[in-house]
């Protein structure tokens, strides 16, 4: 399994010190590389630490956010939502091979510091940045929101016996971060298709549904239709 799946945890406290000028460098490549493949407009912002200042949404929540990155595109982008939840977490995933935390924030900022253009829908932002070993604070967080994580039996339904390679997309897909860690993401196999779907009830839903394909992709290979429902063609 990829190292960074593995290695991935939300962070919420951040070292004082801000990131490189080469690893801002690099993570503006490859926000530049995945807006080209999604359609998408995501951004860096070097310093949003003034969406987390106000105490009514996240005091307490964050330490030191400095560097920001906007997930956001075109309003009129089809399966916008999901396609920041897909190709957010390969930036992600990407951070976090260079050593730096991230953490997906849905709701607990003000978006209306947060600029963007008129045409465009801010989904939701991914902190960055130096991260030391996890605070207590984190542990005691982590410990809180991770209660109960579904086992695969729980994510996927099937009407037989699934294959290796479904078992090894669903090992990633338990490790993939959700919204609330409400895990909502599920997976269908029934006559050999696998499909993904999720309840949509939620404003960040659809978001999860894209990080969920993602991580059973990059285990299993093969891509996933967009879509809710979308379903699953190996290479």
């Amino acid at each position: 399994m990829r190292r960074a799946i593995e290695n991935r945890i939300s962070r919420r406290k951040f070292e004082k010190e801000p990131v490189t000028s080469s690893e801002k460098k690099i993570i503006i490549s490859l926000i530049n590389e995945l807006n080209e493949a999604s359609g998408l407009a995501m951004a860096f912002l070097e310093d949003g630490s003034n969406a987390f200042q106000k105490l009514r949404k996240s005091y307490g929540l964050f330490t030191n956010v400095r560097s920001v990155i906007l997930m956001k595109g075109n309003k009129e982008l089809k399966n916008l939502k999901e396609r920041i939840g897909y190709y957010g977490e390969d930036l992600v995933l990407a951070i976090t091979d260079l050593g730096l935390g991230t953490c997906w924030v849905g709701g607990t900022f003000d978006k209306e510091e947060l600029i963007v253009d008129d045409s465009e829908e801010l989904v939701c932002v991914v902190l960055v940045g130096k991260v030391a070993a996890p605070s207590l604070t984190e542990k005691m967080m982590r410990s809180a929101t991770h209660r109960k994580v579904k086992n695969m039996a729980e994510r996927i339904i099937s009407d037989q016996p699934v294959p290796q390679w479904v078992q090894n997309g669903m090992k990633a897909v338990l490790l993939a971060p959700s919204a609330k860690n409400t895990q909502k993401a599920m997976f269908k196999y029934e006559n050999n298709i696998l499909s993904a779907q999720i309840a949509d009830d939620y404003s960040l839903d659809l978001t999860d549904l894209g990080i969920a394909k993602k991580h059973f992709e990059l285990e299993a290979g093969g891509t996933f239709e967009f879509g809710n429902g979308g379903v699953f063609r190996l290479s």
